[in-house]
């Protein structure tokens, strides 16, 4: 028996490897938002500096172990057996839990999850404990630190209000004194900008990433005596006001002199402190359940007691932590932010929501977000009956963005937002969790630079009409997983812990390998995803600026969709034919995903037709044109698509084999039509059309020839409603999709002109 807690210790190590790897994936968008959605430095840049920062802040580390070991719960109240379960059940819940919100792309807090996975597996166990002595209910509170707990749930509250509320003032504020022709003001505005701005970032860098380390709670003669942690609160202000002129002055001579563009360098060292903090302060999270436990089996083991015999005072005990330890953790954290996927989808979201232009909108409006911009809306118009009609000019003026002219280049892409809103983000983030620290508030690092984000955002104008039921939508969303991390992590670490309770010698590996094999499983699965999303023929938005240049740039489109079109129709009549659930069930993912794209082209048509000159406005004619032909093949298949997964998902009558047979005549006839088209448009050979153009009175033919066939079977023997409105359905929509094809094909057939060359815009023009 005494064997099981060697190999809950080595299940602990590597479990916090994993979860340090699943742990940095989700926390990277604290620090790394702000800098990727400016552009301000290349990625290759930003990931240096995070990288640096993320190496220091987890060697100055040491001194934030202790929450794993005596923040939550009292631990000499525990027996070793008891903390063992305790621990294990926290790190089995944490990387299942981290994993399953870096899977979906949303950010959560790592620092809340570890808090309310101790609580939970804690309570468990009290509970355990109290029922076998036969204590009360009201016992718990001898064994659980309720003090912090109710800390934590204020914290997220306040993390949440205090943070959109303090960065949207800071940012209106900001765009209002510095407009977005920030780099045409004199220097001495961007250099009193920068001396505020690195003045917080500065004081952030020793008030929270430095704070963990020996020298912080050391005395020194200089200092008067007083620990440096101690100096750092007692003389803020003088510290602010001196910091504040050293920086002034520097970025003054910065931009003066050497003309650098402070704004950069502010979004660097922001940066740098905020991965600083997060590895100095978040590293706690991942590594400091087993580092604790580890301290508890080696005293255990001297001890020479039995396992529920050994009581678990020496975790009250302040221990140093081993700094090879921290350095192999830090080196797993760069790692992991240099080579995670999950990480770059967690800091998607975050910039989706924050960017200053139209983006793929991955939420849902809902009652929520539409009756908050409703409110904002009303306040908007409140007050602008109270200010004077020049006051308003003159803050419109301040906020209107400057017309930038869209390169033609395909790859390139414009930031998320400016330089001036990054810097902002990190100072307010830095100004806040510096404050929380020095009055000693439990602010999630995580909550607070995703609501300063979403604040700056709101402040920006980044929230418009065409936008903002979308944004608050997903902020809400995010918003809900944190209570949900809360929640979840509370029940299922008790959940955890009470199944090992039961048998440790059976549960323990059953349960390890359990989150093991969902770990690896959700691994293969976003890999298959992400494979299949490249390999995906993707469709192009057009750029030419003539009807010949269209016709030439979306032929790959064409052969894309008919392409796909051909594969979702012989699906749906195969899945059909074998009663396949599954492959009707992907078919409906595949055509809802080809139509989702197709309506992706159409909201690009503003900034098509936008684009184009005078002479030029006949190919927004047959842009459009092509693309609602599009929209109707698409349609058909959605439709066909559907009502097949819904026939066999409902265990409806098989279909009949003559039914089943001249549906795979069908399925032929449209193969080989819909594969001349894609030949035809992917070489270019649009002479082509005319011929495939033919064929239309033969398919048309085939289709007409089936409904009959069924209309006669009807009248003397089919016997199945169900089968007769499905087949119906099948070939009528059949003949829409046909339609939709042919139409398209005689759009370009009678647009093509071989002898006029394309014309595009270049890059020079």
């Amino acid at each position: 028996m005494d064997n099981i807690y060697l190999y809950m210790i080595i299940a602990l190590a590597i479990l916090a490897i994993a979860d340090l790897v699943v742990g940095v994936s989700n926390d990277a968008v604290n620090f790394l938002n702000s800098a990727i959605g400016s552009k301000a430095i290349s990625f290759k840049t930003i990931m240096i500096v995070a990288s640096i920062g993320v190496a220091v802040g987890a060697v100055f580390s040491s001194g934030m172990m202790e929450v794993a070991r005596k923040g939550i719960f009292n631990p000499g109240e525990f027996m070793f057996n008891e903390i063992m379960i305790i621990f294990m059940a926290v790190m089995i819940t944490d990387i299942l839990l981290l994993d399953f919100f870096n899977t979906i792309g949303m950010p959560t807090s790592t620092t809340v999850s570890i808090v309310f996975e101790l609580l939970g597996a804690a309570v468990a166990m009290a509970l355990i404990k109290i029922g076998h002595d036969g204590g009360t209910f009201i016992d718990v509170v001898n064994y659980i630190n309720t003090s912090k707990a109710s800390q934590i749930i204020f914290g997220i509250i306040l993390s949440v209000v205090v943070a959109f509320s303090i960065g949207a003032l800071v940012q209106w504020v900001t765009r209002l004194l510095l407009s977005y022709n920030f780099e045409k003001k004199a220097n001495w505005v961007g250099a009193l900008f920068g001396g505020f701005a690195l003045t917080a970032i500065t004081y952030f860098i020793f008030m929270k990433g430095l704070k963990g380390t020996s020298y912080a709670s050391q005395p020194f003669d200089l200092l008067g005596g007083e620990t440096m942690k101690d100096f750092l609160e007692h003389q803020v202000f003088y510290i602010i006001i001196i910091s504040s002129i050293f920086w002034s002055l520097l970025s003054y001579i910065a931009i003066s002199f050497l003309k650098a563009n402070i704004y950069k360098l502010i979004i660097i060292v922001g940066t740098f402190a905020l991965a600083l903090a997060f590895a100095g302060n978040d590293l706690v999270n991942f590594i400091g359940v087993p580092i604790a436990a580890y301290n508890a089996f080696t005293e255990w083991t001297a001890s020479g007691l039995a396992a529920n015999n050994f009581p678990m005072d020496v975790l009250a005990e302040k221990v140093p932590t081993n700094n090879l330890l921290l350095f192999i953790a830090g080196m797993i954290m760069v790692l992991t932010l240099w080579f995670s996927t999950k990480a770059k989808n967690v800091v998607k979201t975050s910039l989706d929501l924050s960017s200053q232009s139209a983006t793929k909108e991955r939420f849902q409006p809902n009652f929520l977000s539409r009756g908050f911009v409703r409110v904002a809306i009303g306040m908007s118009q409140m007050s602008s009956y109270i200010l004077p009609d020049t006051w308003q000019a003159k803050i419109e003026k301040q906020f209107e963005v400057p017309v930038i002219k869209i390169s033609k280049d395909k790859v390139h892409e414009l930031p998320a937002f400016d330089m001036v809103r990054a810097a902002v983000n990190l100072m307010v983030a830095a100004v806040l969790i510096s404050l929380a620290t020095s009055y000693k508030l439990p602010l999630s690092t995580t909550y607070v630079t995703f609501m300063v984000a979403m604040g700056t955002s709101l402040a920006d104008r980044a929230w418009g009409a065409e936008s903002a039921v979308y944004r608050v939508a997903g902020v809400i969303n995010v918003i809900g997983g944190w209570f949900f991390t809360a929640f979840s992590a509370f029940l299922a670490a008790a959940l955890v812990a009470y199944l090992l309770n039961l048998n440790l010698q059976v549960m323990f590996p059953l349960l390890l390998v359990a989150a093991f094999g969902l770990l690896l499983r959700n691994y293969i699965a976003h890999s298959k995803k992400s494979k299949e999303e490249k390999a995906e023929d993707s469709l192009t938005k057009a750029e030419s600026s003539s009807v010949q240049g269209v016709i030439h740039e979306s032929a790959s489109n064409i052969a894309s969709v008919v392409k796909r079109g051909n594969r979702i129709y012989t699906n749906a009549v195969k899945g059909l034919a074998k009663q396949d659930l599954a492959l009707l069930k992907k078919n409906k993912k595949q055509v809802i995903k080809l139509s989702e794209e197709i309506d992706e082209l159409r909201d690009h048509i503003f900034y098509f037709i936008k684009n184009l000159d005078e002479s030029s406005v006949g190919a927004s004619n047959f842009y459009i044109n092509i693309l609602g032909y599009l929209q109707d093949m698409t349609q058909s298949l959605e439709y066909i698509s559907k009502v097949s997964h819904k026939h066999i998902n409902n265990n409806h009558k098989k279909l009949k084999f003559n039914q089943i047979k001249e549906l795979k005549q069908v399925d032929d006839k449209v193969e080989v039509l819909f594969n001349d088209i894609k030949d035809a448009f992917d070489s270019g050979s649009f002479e082509k059309i005319g011929a495939i153009l033919s064929e239309k009175t033969e398919v048309y033919n085939l289709v007409k020839q089936k409904i009959q066939a069924q209309v006669s079977r009807t009248r003397t023997e089919e016997s199945s409603p169900k089968n007769t409105t499905l087949y119906f359905g099948l070939l009528l929509e059949t003949k829409d999709l046909l339609n939709a094809t042919m139409n398209l094909l005689e759009e370009y057939h009678g647009a093509h002109d071989s002898s006029i060359k394309p014309a595009v815009i270049t890059d020079e023009e």
